[in-house]
């Protein structure tokens, strides 16, 4: 196999930067702890640590603390309280109620957004809880949804894993997504990568029969680690004989592109979930 390119964020979209540790114990829960950076007035826009100390773990991602440009802060201010979600790891979540019974589809990791929306625009009738830790991003996607007159889309801050563990019950999604995560190229790390075999069965756990779990990345070594786990999983069948390609309801982005420029090649994953 010829020698991968180095990674880098103008090619995956990834939501996270490398971290050499978990959370160190003690850390405090997130009832004391205030909005990002302190940026936001009382009551409005996403904690800095939602789940409490004794729920955190050696995670996939650390929070990505760059600028956020005035019209994102703006959008969290606005828009938190009504479409925002703390994943605290103990708050029962009931989907139906929020996205009016609609069929929900679990979005891990999402950028700036751009590719959410256009997802959210072209099916209405399916309501998108989208998790990442970026504050841009989560305002970003919070304003473009705004812009777009979109009511089908909610952002959820903090860990996935304590969302389908601990808030979500039941076999309640239609589908989940995991589009171009870090891939923790080096070979200390890739215990972090969040496609294992423990998170396959934990997303099982809380998909209906016939959702699907699509994968996405820009990292030849990680599609074949995708392939290997998923292939393995006594809870789900590949849609494709192998690598699937591209569907047509996932956009290109210019991330996504630039990639391609650079000659990484992109490999989906669509794995169906079993009865």
């Amino acid at each position: 196999m010829p020698q991968q390119p180095t990674p880098s964020p103008a090619a995956s979209e990834p939501t996270s930067t490398p971290a050499s540790a978990a959370e160190p114990a003690g850390t405090p829960a997130s009832a004391a702890e205030p909005a990002v950076g302190g940026m936001f007035p009382p009551g409005t826009g996403p904690l800095t640590n939602p789940a409490p100390a004794h729920a955190r773990s050696i995670r996939s991602f650390v929070p990505r603390r760059s600028r956020v440009t005035e019209a994102q802060r703006q959008a969290l201010v606005r828009l938190w309280s009504r479409w925002g979600l703390e994943i605290d790891a103990e708050t029962p979540v009931d989907l139906g109620t929020l996205f009016d019974e609609r069929p929900v589809v679990l979005e891990i990791g999402f950028g700036m957004g751009e590719a959410t929306v256009e997802m959210a625009a072209a099916d209405p009738d399916t309501g998108i809880l989208a998790v990442d830790v970026h504050t841009p991003g989560q305002g970003n996607l919070l304003r473009l949804s705004e812009l777009r007159g979109l009511d089908n889309v909610r952002v959820a801050n903090g860990d996935a894993n304590h969302l389908l563990e601990n808030m979500l019950s039941g076999r309640v999604l239609a589908g989940v997504r995991v589009y171009f995560p870090d891939p923790w190229p080096k070979k200390r790390h890739q215990k972090r990568r969040i496609i294992q075999p423990d998170f396959v069965e934990l997303c099982a756990s809380r998909m209906a029969p016939g959702a699907v779990l699509h994968c996405a990345t820009d990292w030849e070594p990680y599609a074949e680690h995708m392939l290997e786990v998923l292939s393995a999983s006594p809870s789900f069948e590949n849609t494709a004989p192998g690598y699937a390609p591209r569907p047509e309801f996932r956009p290109l982005t210019r991330f996504e592109q630039q990639g391609l420029n650079k000659g990484h090649v992109v490999n989906d994953l669509l794995f169906r979930r079993l009865p």
